[in-house]
């Protein structure tokens, strides 16, 4: 059991696809970008990509293009290409933005830990109408991102708390993978792929209704 400590003592949210809906965003920026250039983006090329860190897709998007651009010139241009989206709304997953305010008004410390340029993360964070988030770690902040713990464990350490203290909300296999690694109590939230039920992992189908006793009673065990 234990004792003497708030828990969850921070709660973790992937960006895309977790707190808002814009994976799909980044979908019509690849295949267009790679129609451009006479290449031929699927679905399921575009499903591949989830989670992943943009340096990393960078690299496949460059590979198909034949290289016409390099990973940087595309991982800027697909930036630009979301936050212009993103000006015009943000797309909320269900029930992120009411938990978001529920664990500011309890006073739970959260943090936001995306594989998208810290220029897209904190545009999303200036656009929502309370301060959301303690600390930002965006894909241009880490040296290793996911699916290795470093986004996780740096997040956790920026706001002084222990990862295994920590609930971590992510919808890519990738993202769960780091969560996972870093010692987070990682809950799965299926969106536009399938996640795997493995053996000690949690998956909730929505976060719409979630509040803070259903995060106390992932650490139950504890």
């Amino acid at each position: 059991m234990w004792f003497g400590k708030s828990i969850p003592a921070a709660v973790l949210f992937d960006l895309d696809g977790t707190l808002i809906d814009s994976e799909h965003y980044w979908m019509k920026s690849e295949r267009e970008l790679a129609q451009k250039y006479g290449a031929e983006w699927t679905q399921e090329d575009g499903n591949a990509l989830i989670g992943m860190s943009l340096y990393d897709s960078s690299k496949i998007i460059s590979a198909r293009i034949g290289g016409a651009l390099e990973p940087q010139q595309i991982i800027d241009h697909l930036t630009s290409a979301v936050n212009d989206h993103l000006k015009n709304e943000l797309p909320w997953r269900p029930g992120a933005k009411a938990l978001l305010m529920h664990l500011k008004s309890s006073g739970v410390k959260t943090a936001l830990v995306t594989m998208s340029m810290r220029r897209t993360a904190l545009q999303v964070v200036d656009a929502i109408d309370f301060k959301a988030f303690d600390v930002v770690v965006a894909g241009d902040d880490v040296t290793q991102g996911k699916p290795h713990p470093e986004p996780y464990l740096k997040a956790a350490e920026l706001m002084g708390v222990a990862p295994g203290d920590c609930v971590a909300f992510e919808d890519s296999i990738t993202g769960l993978l780091s969560a996972e690694a870093a010692g987070t109590k990682a809950v799965g939230i299926p969106n536009m792929i399938t996640l795997p039920q493995i053996e000690g992992r949690v998956l909730w189908p929505t976060l719409e209704g979630v509040g803070i006793n259903d995060l106390k009673q992932l650490f139950r065990n504890k």
